[in-house]
Parts: structure tokens; sequence; C-alpha cells
């Protein structure tokens, strides 16, 4: 064993059993929240205070954010690959490298990284998007070290081996099978968002196909990895009970000696304007009850109608007073459940409503009753009450105690940092999307719903179930 390698678990163990350390006394001053009023509501800001900001010689982008109200300190990275960042027939790497991270490295072995993080009272997770992969730690204060020595001797030197890419590849599948192919109503939504989408790039499902993954070659896989878990394509946030100077120097001890890669500029995402309604039927063994689907093209995140559509998804369907339950579910009673939601991608999005039918109706009968009701959005300006209330659910999800992007919470701080300094190179941005969506008025309201709710522009995909057919047979 290297003298490296006994530096480093030697210090693991020390981590692990140590309990007296206390944090370090601040060294840093946060900037000082202040008060402001946006069309009538009191916000802070900056929402979270940021200690300091720094880049590593090798690219590594780090946010500090130093705050003493619990003993707890968490780790998020976000690295800028998700599934638009594969190439057609090697779908579902981002995905897969989610459960390959805890595979083991260079000084920790296979499952030990829970167990690091778990026996210090911390958890620990990961998540794969479209267009980012994310991995958070959350720990006592006194164990920082341990949280960025794991995440750094992964980032620099991960086991990709047959053995893991077997294991791992057989899991991918697992869950495929088990949250994809067997659940209700799911091949459909997938089928959604290949037809909605004319670029591959958005279409395709993160978790990718069993066919792409079985084609894979070790090689394939472990040139992904060195491409785009890298330092220079990631980003680092630390927040919660932090010496900030002492957070810095773990991180250059960790960090700094790692190499960066050259990252290719990701595909274009750009979708051509749809100028013909699409539908598609999909038979579902699963489902009980016919569902649809009315999906358009929507803009990526802060662009256009962004704001306004994330105020309209709550009007349409947050809430048993929101408009698709009053009317589809409790007035006409032709639904079982009518949802609306905008996926906010950084490329183009997609704005969907998703309606299980009653047995007492039809999906042509509900469909037409949602667009009565986008019709209405498109004529008449909503109330201002209407408006303050989705605003407020937009707060309520932001400031509250339960969910995992809360300000409530040091990792939903910590991942709000990592996100907005990955993507748009500013974490101050939240505090400008905030202010975004309460300054939406019953004017960009009616404007979305006229931009985006066409008949040209929708795609619908009707899930129709065949198990009667089935048990039949």
């Amino acid at each position: 064993m290297s003298n490296r390698k006994r530096t480093l678990l030697t210090l693991a163990v020390t981590l692990l059993l140590s309990n007296t350390t206390t944090s370090a006394p601040a060294t840093t001053v946060s900037p000082v929240q202040t008060t402001i009023s946006v069309n009538g509501f009191e916000i802070k800001k900056p929402l979270i205070p940021v200690t300091e900001r720094f880049t590593l010689a090798n690219g590594l982008r780090v946010v500090l954010s130093e705050d003493h109200s619990a003993p707890v300190a968490s780790c998020v990275i976000v690295y800028d690959v998700g599934a638009r960042n594969e190439k057609k027939g090697r779908s579902g790497f981002a995905h897969l490298f989610e459960h390959m991270m805890f595979e083991g490295s260079e000084n920790v072995g296979k499952a030990e990284y829970f167990k690091y993080i778990e026996s210090t009272g911390g958890n620990v997770n990961a998540s794969t998007h479209p267009d980012f992969t994310n991995y958070f730690e959350k720990v006592p204060s006194n164990q920082l070290e341990l949280a960025l020595w794991l995440e750094s001797d992964r980032m620099r030197s991960l086991k990709v081996t047959p053995e893991n890419f077997e294991n791992q590849l057989q899991t991918v599948k697992e869950e495929k099978r088990l949250n994809y192919d067997n659940k209700p109503y799911v091949p459909a939504e997938v089928k959604m968002e290949e037809l909605a989408f004319d670029n591959w790039t958005n279409q395709h499902p993160v978790i990718g196909s069993f066919e792409d993954l079985d084609a894979a070659s070790i090689s394939d896989i472990r040139q992904f990895f060195k491409t785009f878990y890298a330092p220079n394509n990631a980003v680092l946030a630390i927040v919660g009970d932090i010496d900030p100077t002492q957070a810095k120097a773990l991180v250059h001890k960790y960090f700094d000696s790692i190499p960066s890669q050259k990252i290719p500029a990701p595909p274009s995402p750009a979708e051509p304007v749809q100028t013909k309604a699409k539908y598609l039927k999909v038979d579902d063994q699963h489902a009980e009850m016919p569902a649809f689907w009315m999906t358009w093209k929507a803009p990526p995140r802060r662009e256009g109608d962004y704001y306004a559509l994330g105020i309209l998804e709550k009007v349409l369907s947050t809430g048993t007073s929101s408009r698709l339950y009053q009317r589809m579910i409790k007035g006409d009673q032709v639904a079982l459940s009518a949802n609306a939601s905008y996926d906010e991608r950084r490329g183009p999005a997609l704005f969907e409503s998703m309606v299980i039918v009653k047995p007492t109706s039809t999906p042509e009968k509900a469909r037409e009753i949602v667009w009565d009701e986008l019709e209405k959005l498109k004529k008449e300006p909503i109330s201002q009450a209407e408006l303050d209330k989705a605003k407020n659910q937009i707060l309520r999800d932001m400031f509250s105690s339960a969910g995992y992007y809360t300000l409530q919470r040091s990792v939903g701080r910590a991942e709000l940092l990592a996100e907005y300094t990955s993507f748009f190179g500013n974490s101050t941005f939240l505090d400008k999307d905030i202010e975004g969506y309460l300054k939406v008025t019953p004017a960009d309201i009616q404007k979305a719903a006229q931009d985006i709710f066409t008949k040209d522009g929708v795609t619908v995909v009707d899930a129709v179930p065949t198990h009667a057919t089935t048990q039949a047979q």
C-alpha cells in the first residue's frame, strides 16, 4: 500500500471515530441579508448569502456559504453532464454513472461510500437529469473533511472495471424494468417525450435503452467518465456550519491535484417549431384506467415565458382550488387526477398536462374540457387573487421545511448554489428568478397561454389499458 493510501485511510478512520471535534469559529462574515418588496411580497436578498467563490487552477468552481444555525455541513457537486451529452447508440451512460460512482475508488472499497457517511449520522445520494448530474453529502460539520476526501477520491480515481460495469449494468436494467417498463403509464410517458421532441438530444430517456447499454464497451464507459467527470466540468458548493478559511484549505488539499480534461461542446438542443399536431396511442397492460398527455414545446429555463409558465403550472393544478381540479375532478367529474407540469430544462422544455380518466367518462370528453380551460386563460386575464395565490405557492415550495430544494435545508441551498453556478455562471440568478416570478402580471399569464397552448403545437398521447383483454385471453 502506498504512503498516500495509508494517509488517506488513516484520515478516514480518524474522522469517523472522532466525536469531540467542534466546528472552527467563523473567520469570514457572510453578506448581510436585506428585505425588499416585490409587488407587495417581502423577500430577503440575497436568498442564499455566499461567503466566498473561487476557482481552482484545474477549473473546479467552488461556492461557500457559512451558516451556523445547525451543526451540519452539506456538499453538493454538480457535473455538467446528463442525457443530452450522450451519443446516439450510447444512451444511458450518465445515469449508469449515478450508480458507478458508488462502486469504489482508489482508497474507498465497494459500498464503503455509504458506510463512511452513514456512520457519521449523515446521508448521501445522487440523481441524473437530462442536462446535469448531482451528488451530495450532508454530514455533521466536524466531518466535512471526510465528505471532501470521498468526493475527490472518486473524481480522481473511480474504479471503472469490467466487473463494476457489469454489476451496475444489471442494476440499471432491473431499475428500468421496475420503474419504467412495468409501471402504469410510464411507457406512454416515455413515448410522449420521444414524440413531442424532434431532436434526439432531448427526446431519449435518461435511463437509456438495454440495447445501447449492452452494446457499450468498457472503453466507451471509461472515456465517458474521463471526459465529463472532471474538475473543470463541475461545481462544488459547501453550505452550513463551516469555517470558510478551513473549508477552502480542504478543497485545495483534496482537489488541486486532479487534472482537468478537454470538455467537448454539448450537442445543440435546438428544436424546430411544431406546425402540426401529433398523436400516438400506446397500449398499457399495467394501467387500470385510460389516461392521456397533452404536451407543448416550451422555453428553456430563464427564457421567454418561463416565469409565467411556472405560475401557470400552479394555477392549473396545484391544490384542490386549482382550475383543473375544480373543473375536472370536483365539477364535471371526468377525471381521477388532472395535473400540469413544466420540466424547465436548460434546452427546450415541455409543458404538459396528464389526466387519468374516470370509467364514467372518455379521454375525448376530458380533452375537450382541458382545451376549454386553456382557452379561458387565453381570453381572460386571471384575477389578482388567483395570481397571488400561485406566487405564494412558489414561495412556499422554496421556503417550507419539506422538500429537497427548500431554502430551509443546507443541502437544498448547496444544490441551488451549485446548479445556478454550473448552468448560468452566477448563483445570484436565483434571486433574479424569485423576483421574476413575483413580477408576473395577469397579462403575462394571458400572453404565455396564447403563445404556448396552440392546436398545431400540441402532442397528444393516449395510454389505453389492455389488462382486461389480456386477462380474457
